[in-house]
Order: C-alpha cells, then structure tokens, then sequence
C-alpha cells in the first residue's frame, strides 16, 4: 500500500473520469478521498455509514447538513455524523475538497 500521496495526481483521475470524486485510500478502519464539484453540478451523495470529515481546500459554496446550510470556504473542516444526510450546494467556482470516513468508504 501506498504511504505517500500527491493531490494533483488524484485530481487528474477524477478529471478523466465521470465521477466528481476519487478515493485513494480504502481500508476497513479508514478511507480518504477528495471530490471536485463544479459550478451547477449536483452532489449525489446519500449517508454514510461511517462518521466523515472534509477539510475544504480551495472553492466556494454551501454544506447542507440535516436541515442547516454551512457556508463553505478554504481552510474550513466540517463534522458530519454517520447516517446524517448532507450534500454540497450553490458554489459558483470549483469546489475541491479532502474527505475522510471513519471507516471504508462503501
């Protein structure tokens, strides 16, 4: 298994792909990832099963979780608990963002 990473290289994969997002590490007690959303598409994402964290890297918008939108912008982390639905809405520039599961990303 691979110990180092390199973003730009993760990035590329979601680019040449159909998907706005890519996990590269999947284990049983861990899983991360980064998603890229561009202005207008929609986050699909349904709950997990595992609590998630994502630190937002560069980009703008908003994070709805349960009922609650949260503004988003660089630098900021947010906390959402297993099972709570939540999805990324209304950026109007490129969203890229690092996400991690307590657990594997199924």
């Amino acid at each position: 298994m691979n110990l180092e990473f390199n973003l730009k290289d993760n990035l590329e994969k979601i680019q040449k792909s159909n998907s706005y997002f890519h996990t590269f590490i999947n284990k049983d007690s861990l899983a991360a990832g980064i998603l890229i959303l561009k202005p207008g598409e929609e986050d699909t994402q349904e709950p997990h099963e595992s609590d998630e964290v994502y630190f937002v890297l560069s980009g703008n918008g908003c994070l709805k979780i349960k009922n609650k939108n949260y503004t988003v912008s660089k630098d900021k982390l947010f906390f959402v608990a297993k099972g709570t639905s939540h999805f990324f809405h209304s950026n109007t520039e490129d969203l890229k963002v690092l996400y991690f599961f307590g657990g594997s990303d199924s």
